[in-house]
């Protein structure tokens, strides 16, 4: 029974973490344009130009270099990656408060990137921590805890501007928060870590890595669908304001009608996985994203044919209830295919599929709705979504189920 309380209380500490790490990441979400301009880029051109660009480049940096801090965790400690992150986070976002210029902005941004590896270390952690029967209830309460951290991090960091009238604040403050995270993930997670013995403790290269990867069906198999995911849900949101806009007269409420557009399907999400990811366990990985993918592709046509903003609103609300299953379903089937010792590793190269899908799929968005418009490119989202659902039914394979325990393979050190 200690035991069993004991993986119950990581996961929800880790929640908490989860919550405010990803409040961190998205609270310069409202303003990063404005503070671009702030620190001398005047041009309208420039300043859509450079936020791109910066907001992009932590996305390409971490596409790169989880892989590496996921294999570190495998052989240094998953707790110990996280609380590395944490820090690594808290002083680069530190840093982003005393940038002189852009130039400088987008050399922290990417080293915030490059060295931070929070997401692989956090669903590793996790994954080696809770009983493998619960890995997708587990997984889809922290997907749950970062979609709460997504939605109300724009929130504080706009209000926290306009109240004291300064961007960098918000920099220190969430940097404030990231050590915050570091003391509660130092403080009340346990995690007895066993170092490989040394044959195994050799580092890898990285080419040895994605092969060792490459071999695993499954695993090969949730990198395309997390990419796809990914790419599928941020290649349309950079033009969504624009979409809204041509389907209300209200202008005067644009901002508001843009913002509930985004937070609708952020609530849904948050929502549903949770449930998703708990049914995973029981009903089988394979189904349950075959009914994400399908129902995620069937609310984008409504999307694509909505004549009026609530028709689009409630599509959008829909999306949420089945996009919200997807990782954690993803995450869970991955952890189950793999041995515990290497799951630091291999959610490395998972957490690079998302971040490749969320810096290609603004670029590329964006690239085809100004050359086809916007209701083919989300037709052409949904076509994405069935493809992967047929990717999904043909390559993946549910692992044997878990016998019931109370304990993870790794447990925690706590008596």
């Amino acid at each position: 029974m200690a035991e069993a309380n004991a993986w119950q209380r990581t996961l929800w500490v880790m929640a908490v973490v989860q919550c405010i790490m990803m409040m961190a990441f998205s609270s310069s979400g409202p303003f990063l344009a404005l503070y671009v301009e702030q620190l001398g880029v005047k041009s309208p051109q420039a300043v859509d130009m450079w936020t791109g660009l910066i907001a992009s480049a932590n996305f390409l940096m971490s596409a790169v270099m989880s892989p590496v801090w996921g294999a570190v965790a495998d052989r240094r400690g998953r707790k110990l990656m996280v609380m590395r992150a944490t820090i690594a986070i808290a002083l680069f976002t530190c840093g982003m408060g005393l940038c002189r210029n852009v130039w400088e902005l987008l050399a922290t941004r990417m080293l915030q990137g490059a060295f931070s590896g929070y997401s692989a270390a956090a669903v590793a952690l996790v994954a080696t921590l809770v009983p493998e029967e619960k890995l997708g209830f587990a997984l889809g309460w922290l997907q749950s805890a970062a979609m709460i951290g997504s939605l109300t991090g724009p929130l504080v960091g706009g209000l926290v501007s306009d109240w004291v009238h300064s961007y960098r604040v918000v920099f220190f403050l969430t940097s404030g928060f990231a050590c915050a995270a570091f003391f509660i993930t130092w403080l009340c997670i346990r995690e007895a870590f066993a170092p490989p013995r040394e044959p195994i403790r050799r580092k890898p290269s990285l080419i040895e890595q994605f092969r060792a990867v490459r071999a695993l069906r499954s695993v090969r198999a949730m990198f395309l669908v997390l990419f796809v995911a990914q790419f599928s849900v941020m290649s349309v949101q950079p033009v969504l304001p624009v979409f809204v806009k041509a389907l209300t007269s209200h202008t005067g409420h644009l901002g508001t009608l843009a913002g509930s557009a985004f937070a609708i399907t952020g609530l849904a999400d948050l929502i549903a996985s949770p449930f998703l990811g708990k049914r995973s366990d029981t009903l089988g990985y394979r189904r349950v994203l075959t009914i994400c993918m399908t129902g995620a592709a069937l609310c984008y046509l409504p999307q694509a044919w909505a004549t009026s903003i609530w028709m689009f609103i409630a599509a959008r609300f829909g999306l949420g209830l089945f996009v919200g299953g997807i990782i954690p379903t993803a995450n869970a089937l991955v952890g189950r295919s793999v041995p515990s010792a290497q799951r630091g590793q291999v959610y490395g190269f998972t957490s690079s599929a998302t971040f490749l899908g969320s810096f290609a799929g603004p670029l590329l968005g964006g690239l085809g709705s100004a050359v086809f418009g916007i209701r083919w490119m989300l037709g052409f989202v949904c076509a994405l979504y069935l493809l992967n659902m047929l990717w999904v039914r043909w390559q993946v394979v549910d692992p044997p189920r878990a016998p019931a325990s109370n304990v993870a393979q790794e447990t925690q050190g706590e008596r």
